[in-house]
């Protein structure tokens, strides 16, 4: 086991980063710069009402972090100058005799959050350490990802599937189904289901499509007490941003009457686990679609650079793992052999092919593939990245995924995804082009992996209810 506190874990090589490095303006920007920002910020929080801005970003784990910042001190935080103790925060790469995190806004995430509290607004900020983007951030590090693919002349859309139970505890602290009364074996599109979660999933639809994200579908899942709320697709970083807040809306708007909403990869043995399905495109930079090809002889309709994609996400499967599924629980999601309703829903193979849903790549149709093995604690941020990362590998080598699989078809030679975090671990530090995946530079991707060893070998030194049922008076 070693050490993330290290500071040799986290040395970053500035010149490697550089081909990488992030749009975004930094802190302490000229004055212009920040005057700009601040004039943007004051305008929208003028149109919008707004009293209050929660200054978020997110640490590797997902977690939100904030400051509640007053529109009176707009301009400090336009020019950088809110910081944060970054240790304090969470996993994203610095100790506690580091400087601050200084919080960048990025004034075209602004979200007005009214219908949560009066006068509430969010925006996503960049987080900086002397007045560089930190590329430990995962908000940076998924810019980076989109700099990097834009050298290469394109750009990425993203579709996300944010799937949910809405759950409580009774009186002896057990997990149960918020909605006593959905409790059938297969709840998935039941009419009632929804009807009697309708003031919370109208809510959050309403405030989906009062913010311009276009919810088009709002449905039971597989499980009992299980949603999900669909939005329109947008450029990368647009949908990542969305997914944060959407997780945020959901938890605070849950709360408010009494539910816990938890995005928790498996939160019941039984019943189906929480994934977050990534739909994803390549555009040229002049915003033609990469994907479709009518000429395609393999019968998917999709390009050589789509199938070159698709063999590096195949290629680098088991390492990507790491960030699709960065939880010890996780792993209980993608090795469940049957759930309640008699599917999973979750594949432990690396195989691709059409309008199929037991691969991990789903061709549903000729403009985009969906990734389907990426689950409820992925961080979107570091996800969309590795993915790209991966993708771009496959084009850059043209690596090709082979015929697709048939329906519910598993090719002897396709990947078998990590059974446990360890595992994904061990494959992610293995795998080079992976390692770079987040800012350019394996530093990172070693601290990644150094903090989800420490993660698991933390679980595993837990005794469980398990293990004394099991092995009390087992000899």
């Amino acid at each position: 086991m070693t050490a993330i506190a290290d500071q040799q874990t986290r040395t970053i090589n500035q010149s490697s980063l550089s081909e990488f490095a992030s749009p975004s303006p930094s802190a302490a920007q000229p004055a212009g710069v920040a005057a700009e920002r601040a004039a943007a910020l004051t305008d929208l929080t003028a149109r919008h009402g707004t009293r209050f801005i929660l200054a978020t970003f997110v640490d590797l784990n997902g977690k939100p972090c904030a400051k509640l910042v007053p529109t009176a001190a707009i301009a400090e935080l336009a020019d950088g100058a809110l910081g944060f103790a970054g240790y304090a925060a969470g996993l994203i790469g610095q100790n506690p005799q580091d400087g601050d995190l200084c919080a960048v806004p990025d004034t075209s995430s602004f979200t007005p959050l009214d219908f949560i509290q009066p006068g509430l607004a969010m925006v996503h900020c960049d987080p900086h350490v002397n007045g560089e983007p930190w590329p430990y951030a995962p908000r940076v590090i998924l810019k980076n990802a989109i700099t990097r693919l834009a050298a290469a002349g394109m750009s990425a859309k993203v579709g996300a599937e944010v799937e949910y139970f809405l759950v409580s505890k009774d009186d002896s602290g057990e997990l149960i189904t918020a909605d006593r009364q959905d409790d059938s074996p297969r709840p998935c599109y039941d009419a009632r289901g929804v009807t009697r979660m309708y003031e919370h999933l109208t809510t959050v639809s309403e405030a989906m499509n009062n913010l311009g994200w276009g919810n088009y579908a709002n449905d039971h899942e597989d499980g009992a007490g299980q949603f999900e709320q669909n939005f329109n697709y947008d450029d990368a970083l647009v949908t990542a941003d969305r997914v944060i807040t959407l997780r945020y809306i959901l938890n605070v708007l849950a709360e408010q009457r009494g539910m816990i909403a938890t995005f928790m990869p498996k939160p019941f043995t039984d019943r189906t686990g929480n994934g977050l399905h990534f739909h994803l495109s390549l555009w040229s930079n002049e915003d033609t679609a990469l994907f479709p090809d009518a000429a395609d002889p393999r019968g998917l309709g999709i390009s050589r650079d789509a199938y070159s994609f698709i063999g590096g996400i195949l290629e680098h499967s088991p390492a990507l793992q790491a960030f699709l599924a960065p939880t010890v629980n996780s792993y209980k999601r993608t090795g469940a052999t049957t759930s309640e309703s008699g599917a999973t829903w979750s594949t432990n193979r690396a195989s691709y092919g059409g309008n199929d849903r037991t691969h991990m790549v789903r061709v549903p149709d000729a403009n985009r593939l969906e990734l389907r093995s990426g689950d409820g604690a992925a961080n979107p941020y570091l996800a969309i990245a590795a993915t790209i990362a991966a993708g771009l590998d496959g084009i850059e080598k043209s690596l090709d995924p082979g015929t697709p699989s048939g329906p519910g078809e598993r090719k002897s030679d396709a990947h078998t995804l990590p059974a446990t975090l360890m595992h994904a671990v061990e494959a992610l530090r293995r795998d080079e082009v992976m390692l770079t995946a987040l800012s350019g530079d394996p530093a990172v991707g070693r601290y990644f992996a150094d903090a989800k060893e420490q993660e698991f070998i933390s679980w595993h030194g837990n005794v469980t209810a398990w293990e004394i049922t099991n092995y009390l008076t087992s000899v």
